[in-house]
């Protein structure tokens, strides 16, 4: 019985893993979960798998069915090949749940082209991907393997699942694309977005350098139409280029906070639109200087600027200028348009767009390029925020050729297990090897289709490996979320996270002779940098952390002086290294919680198409654990935002991070609530934005609300970049 045969009532795995949630004198059924993994595999996985008498045989087979490239296997011989399966084969890999085997093997692994049987299992991809990455290099191929088969570290999403197949998309998460004020800008910037959206990923467009809704064009005044209508081109487009019709494509507009179509901006999300501009799947992002916050803290008036007008005064673009630094003297210079509104009366329509929808995204672009350690300007983010890298502009001629060839961005991401990396018997050696494989993907990414993209990559070798699990990691330890506890491990964790890329991307800077573009203006090159880590010793303080990170190398002053000398004589290969993704499917094969945050429920019902509902106790779920698993509704966002800050002091770009709110909010949970309604309120979002802000968080995802009725407004919906 093929896959396309098997039938619900023919197996027993759905019945056994909805029982989970039917309580047995009051105790969660959990091991109808470990009963829904033994039936899947038995009655769904073993019959369907596709079996050969050697791995020679299978090699040749996948090979001569064009499911396997060639190229990547001829780098090894069949001796080292064997040696490495016979080494994942006595690993004794087992999924521990029964959503992380179903998650794989209806996702991950690779099937025959009519989708009725299995080519791959978890070793089968590893193995894979541990060849494809290394190139070549038997030693960094084991290691690959060893870190991957034992859940240290996960590769993003399109890197795991397209590595070593013939027919494939791109193994990169994400781009982002900026737009001039000109109408050549704009044509290129749709047929780059449709053909981004084509061959995988999200991607994220910033439109502040257009010119406003009633600018001049060619001298006539009120000719120009805004960025609504360039909104609802760019949603179409990606609405047609769908991969043809696997996936919706996925795409996210910035918006500078001061741009004079902001209120329009935020207006086209809402239920009520017009509907020649109304957006319904297309994402709102906005970029957030520091004169806003002080604007909105003084409840004083704000000016939004004319784009056409600033670019003729200041001779760049939009984006480009320093709000904070030039406000005065933009208000001042009377050759620049602009129009007044109450900054606090923009704060209240943020905050109500963000209870209706989960929108806009917030990238507060003065913390993000005050903690820049590269020579340039970030002026955006992508399509889950986490990336936050410099850019150049292009200038695109009549011939829609580039005269001038800017800098646009690729993200090649990747996830270390936080449990699992604990328990890894070299940490700094598991970090090489994950900065090694990601390494990889840079090297050998050519988005040719859109050369501004393909010229950003080649110059910056950026890579973003980030984290995963760290909740359970925190049940699984006893520590509730948000203590000084929690707050002191994920400082250190980031710490040697941070320290270890360094010294990797050191080495292999070393050892090619080889940096990434501009390094000697960045402040790794003049040492600035380090002065946090020689200034201020980093190590554990509490007591139980301190425990936790017995036997885990800490690097000393003494190492950092030592890293900054060996960094400003040799350099650095990868312009960025670090960035946190909102860990979606693959957190559950990795039987852990996704990326920083809280998890939702104890016991997750997730809604799978043509399934329905599957029921996924959080990992390590037990009596012992169950306090410690604190549902993210029920947790004051300011822990949430704390946890995030003391990572983001050692991430060089930023962090998906998600808040999630009560339409009614618990009583006591937030100390401002006292003696006024229990309803959520825009003031509640005012309130958590600002504090953010206060703590140095350099973005915000979603804002996810778990409305009266049990529906969620503003659920995670970037699928093409969640790792």
């Amino acid at each position: 019985m093929s896959l396309k045969e098997i039938k619900t009532e023919n197996v027993t795995y759905y019945e056994l893993n909805n029982q989970i949630n039917i309580p047995v004198n009051g105790q969660i059924p959990l091991q109808k979960d470990q009963e829904a993994l033994e039936a899947f595999l038995e009655q769904n996985v073993q019959p369907n798998m596709v079996t050969f008498k050697s791995l020679q045989d299978r090699l040749n087979y996948m090979v001569a069915e064009n499911y396997y490239e060639a190229d990547f296997l001829k780098a090894y011989s069949i001796d080292f090949m064997e040696r490495l399966n016979q080494y994942l084969i006595d690993q004794d890999f087992h999924f521990k749940s029964f959503m992380a085997a179903y998650k794989f093997y209806a996702q991950y692994a690779l099937k025959t082209n009519d989708n009725g049987f299995y080519l791959e299992d978890f070793k089968d991809r590893v193995f894979t991907n541990a060849l494809y990455f290394a190139d070549g290099d038997e030693a960094l191929a084991m290691s690959v393997a060893d870190e991957m088969i034992h859940q240290r570290y996960q590769p993003a999403t399109p890197t795991f699942l397209n590595a070593g197949r013939s027919r494939r998309g791109e193994l990169v998460s994400c781009f982002l694309l900026q737009t001039t004020d000109d109408m050549n800008s704009i044509g290129r910037t749709i047929n780059s977005a449709l053909q981004l959206s084509r061959i995988g990923g999200g991607v994220g467009i910033s439109l502040s350098n257009l010119r406003g809704a009633g600018d001049p064009i060619k001298g006539i005044d009120g000719a120009a139409s805004g960025v609504l209508p360039v909104m609802k081109l760019l949603e179409d487009s990606f609405s047609y280029s769908n991969q043809l019709g696997q996936r919706q494509g996925a795409g996210v507009v910035y918006l500078n906070v001061f741009h004079p179509d902001v209120v329009a901006f935020l207006g086209a999300k809402k239920e009520n639109a017009d509907e020649k501009y109304r957006l319904k799947t297309l994402s709102l992002g906005l970029t957030v200087p520091d004169k806003y916050y002080e604007l909105v803290k003084e409840d004083a008036d704000m000016y939004l600027f004319s784009p056409y007008s600033v670019e003729r005064e200041y001779g760049q673009p939009f984006s480009y200028i320093d709000i904070t630094a030039e406000y005065d003297n933009l208000v001042a210079n009377e050759a620049i348009k602009k129009t007044k509104i109450k900054a606090r009366d923009l704060e209240n329509e943020i905050s109500k767009l963000q209870q209706e929808s989960g929108y806009p995204y917030i990238v507060n672009i003065d913390t993000a390029n005050k903690a820049n350690p590269i020579d340039g300007k970030i002026i955006m983010s992508n399509l889950c925020s986490e990336v936050l890298q410099v850019q150049t502009p292009s200038q695109i001629n009549n011939r829609q050729e580039y005269d001038v060839l800017g800098t646009d961005i690729s993200c090649n991401l990747g996830s270390t297990n936080i449990p699992n990396m604990m328990t890894s018997p070299d940490f700094g050696h598991s970090i090489e090897t994950m900065v090694r494989s990601l390494t990889y993907v840079t090297d050998h990414s050519d988005i040719d289709v859109v050369p501004s993209v393909a010229h950003g990559n080649q110059l910056a070798h950026t890579i973003g490996l980030g984290g995963m699990g760290l909740h359970t990691y925190f049940a699984k330890n006893q520590m509730m979320y948000g203590s000084e506890e929690s707050i002191d491990f994920t400082s250190n964790y980031f710490m040697l996270l941070n320290y270890w890329t360094l010294v990797a991307s050191n080495k292999i800077a070393k050892e090619r002779g080889i940096t990434f573009d501009n390094f000697e203006n960045s402040k790794y090159a003049d040492g600035s940098y380090f002065d946090q880590y020689l200034n201020t010793e980093w190590a554990p303080k509490t007591a139980k952390v301190k425990g936790l990170f017995d036997g885990v190398f800490i690097p000393t002053q003494a190492d950092w002086a030592a890293l900054k000398e060996a960094i400003m004589q040799d350099g650095l290969y990868h312009q960025n290294r670090l960035a946190v993704a909102p860990n979606g499917s693959i957190s559950y094969i990795n039987d852990t919680s996704a990326s920083l945050q809280p998890i939702v429920n104890r016991v997750e019902d997730r809604q799978e198409k043509k399934i329905g509902t599957i029921y996924y106790p959080a990992p390590g779920l037990s009596n012992e654990t169950m306090p410690y698993y604190e549902s993210a509704y029920d947790i004051d966002m300011r822990k949430v935002i704390d946890i995030y800050a003391a990572a983001q002091k050692h991430v060089d770009q930023g962090m998906s991070m998600t808040l999630f709110m009560r339409s009614t909010i618990p009583a006591g949970l937030y100390d401002w609530k006292d003696g006024r309604t229990d309803k959520m309120t825009t003031r509640d979002l005012n309130i958590l934005r600002n504090y953010a802000h206060h703590k140095s968080i350099k973005s915000i995802y979603y804002i996810r609300t778990y409305t009266d009725d049990e529906n969620e407004v503003g659920a995670n919906a970037c699928e093409s970049c969640v790792i």
